[in-house]
């Protein structure tokens, strides 16, 4: 009973999934004068995105007959709230002035509006599935009275169809039908709005091409190009780094090694072969780590290649997220299985402490987090705060798809037993660690090896910025992938040109630091969120401003255990293969 149960509730996730892309006229082919599905959907200030609104929170002028649109799970995590909008635009009936309605605004709701004039609020709408925006209103300066608050009362929307299918639609407000609202009173306002439908050539198969020329233009593509240039130079050099280290250094020390006497002592990173395979402190919590990293790796790869097949598409509401949300659950396998199997490589006993661990090492900041922002917003009344229904849903997808497959994956784990590859023998005493300089400490060496990868992947972070704490539309997936794919590069041979140094001074407390080493990125990534937030937008606000650098701490937290993840494993890679080449006791 309980196995039907768990398979209901999947079936009825993925019909759920499927159906995202799906209108209400679910073909969108219409005959003249056939009605057509337009939502209101949110009202918000243009310079905090993250802070929307129910499109009536404001005294618009609603329909006669109105009622919400059951939304998709995708849609409510999206933030949409779609309700019937109040402009009647039937398929290529055109209409000149059409009175909406007229409305006696009250003195509280002309303050209402004032303010939300004064903080360039602007509104969305749906139309067949394509999204349209306006502003509400101006404020006129240089007055001898001071500001005045002007509200557009008339909406002109031009339509373009080809045959039977809608193509496009703009919205513009016409600037000779204003009404001043400055004065604290009663005022009488008339809303009017105008359609006119236009015929085109454009395929329906293209209506979205629109949204996406913003990210594509040449000189956008000049600017990632060069981004993706500089950061394969860099590549390039590490690279040659790399090989000079080994040809000057490294195989004089391996020829040096076959030609040591034995009344002659060893020095440098030869000296510690009996300790450099040490088990690392905290072991339990490190493997956590490195399970949690090899999942978001995992996650990040799976939407980027999303990306690249074509399934995000502009304003198509919700679905990255609910890509997101499944990925990350689906995945949970992924760490359960890394995090048990090399638990027990590194001789561990509690592998179930170890497996829940790793479940909650990043899910539970993440959850502690989400309940912060998610009451600020219900505080607020906005509709980015999810539902007491939304939440129960994500508690079920993790309860019965998401912590099951953890336990799959370290049982799997636990039953694939494999003994650590390490071809030095540990000694049982432990080498002291000579006395090091202040630049070979933690923090100043995580400062140095941060840099690098962070200035490779900076120029791309305003565009990403500016798509999730903006308004601008980002689908160049392809050059995203590119640039982590080079991130992953650089980190990697940081680390390890990190981990040959400090090996060189004698320290062999390698397994910790090459994690910080490649998670250091993270640090730098996070500081830009308040460059990005004091220079680069108007933002203001508690609610804005929680919700940008609580979910970036977020972000950039599972981006540190994932390039972290990256650092490490490339240093033991990397520790394997030299001391693999000498003469070890």
């Amino acid at each position: 009973m309980e196995e039907s149960a768990k398979f209901l509730l999947i079936s009825v996730i993925l019909m759920g999934i499927l159906s995202e892309a799906k209108s209400d006229a679910f073909t969108h082919k219409y005959e003249k004068g056939d009605p057509v599905p337009l939502y209101a959907n949110t009202v918000g200030p243009f310079r905090n995105p993250s802070e929307t609104y129910p499109y009536y929170s404001l005294p618009f002028c609603p329909p006669d007959h109105w009622e919400e649109k059951k939304g998709t799970f995708g849609e409510v995590l999206n933030g949409d709230r779609l309700v019937s909008g109040p402009y009647k635009l039937d398929f290529r009936v055109d209409r000149e002035s059409q009175v909406l309605c007229r409305k006696n605004l009250t003195r509280e709701e002309v303050s209402q509006f004032q303010t939300v004039i004064a903080q360039d609020y602007y509104l969305q709408m749906y139309y067949d599935d394509l999204p349209m925006w306006a502003f509400i209103g101006k404020i006129a300066n240089g007055s001898p009275n001071g500001s005045r608050y002007f509200i557009y009362t008339k909406m002109h929307f031009e339509i373009y169809y080809n045959g039977d299918h809608i193509i496009e639609i703009n919205l513009r407000t016409d600037p000779s039908f204003e009404t001043d609202l400055t004065e604290d009173k009663v005022i009488e306002v008339e809303f009017l709005y105008s359609v006119k439908w236009k015929e085109t050539t454009a395929p329906f198969e293209e209506r979205t091409l629109k949204y996406t020329h913003s990210a594509i233009l040449p000189r956008h593509m000049s600017i990632h190009r060069s981004s993706i240039s500089y950061s394969f130079w860099i590549v390039l050099i590490l690279v040659g780094c790399l090989v000079a280290l080994y040809v000057r250094v490294l195989r004089k020390d391996f020829n040096n090694d076959e030609e040591l006497a034995d009344n002659q002592e060893e020095a440098g990173w030869k000296v510690i072969h009996g300790d450099v395979f040490r088990y690392p402190k905290h072991k339990s919590f490190f493997v956590a780590a490195v399970g949690c990293g090899t999942q978001l790796f995992t996650v990040v790869l799976s939407i980027m290649t999303l990306g690249i097949m074509g399934v995000f598409r502009p304003y198509d509401r919700g679905v990255l997220r609910i890509a997101l949300v499944f990925t990350y659950a689906v995945t949970n396998i992924i760490s359960g299985f890394s995090a048990v199997s090399f638990y027990h490589q590194l001789e561990g006993s509690n592998w179930v402490r170890n497996l829940l661990l790793t479940g909650f090492l990043f899910g539970g900041p993440l959850f502690l987090a989400f309940c912060f922002l998610n009451a600020v917003a219900t505080i607020y009344g906005s509709t980015a705060a999810l539902p007491l229904g939304t939440i129960v849903v994500i508690f079920l997808i993790w309860l019965f798809l998401a912590f099951p497959l953890l336990l799959l994956g370290g049982i799997v784990g636990k039953i694939t037993k494999s003994k650590f590859q390490a071809p030095c023998r540990t000694t049982q005493c432990p080498r002291e660690i000579p006395a090091l300089r202040w630049y070979r400490g933690v923090l100043p060496q995580m400062a140095f090896a941060g840099l690098l990868p962070f200035s490779v992947i900076y120029i791309e972070l305003y565009y990403i910025f500016a798509s999730v704490w903006g308004h601008r539309v980002y689908t160049l997936y392809g050059v995203l992938f590119i640039c982590f794919i080079l991130l992953v590069a650089i980190t990697a041979l940081v680390s390890i040109g990190f981990t040959y140094l400090q090996l060189a001074a004698e320290d062999h407390l390698w397994w910790w630091r090459s994690f910080l080493h490649g998670g250091s990125t993270a640090l730098y990534v996070y500081a830009y969120c308040f460059f990005y937030y004091f220079e680069r937008s108007d933002m203001s606000g508690l609610m804005q401003t929680s919700f940008l650098f609580g979910y970036m701490a977020c972000i950039c937290y599972g981006l540190f255990l994932l390039l972290g993840t990256v650092g490490f494993f490339a240093s033991l890679l990397f520790v394997r293969y030299i001391y693999s080449s000498i003469k070890c006791d």
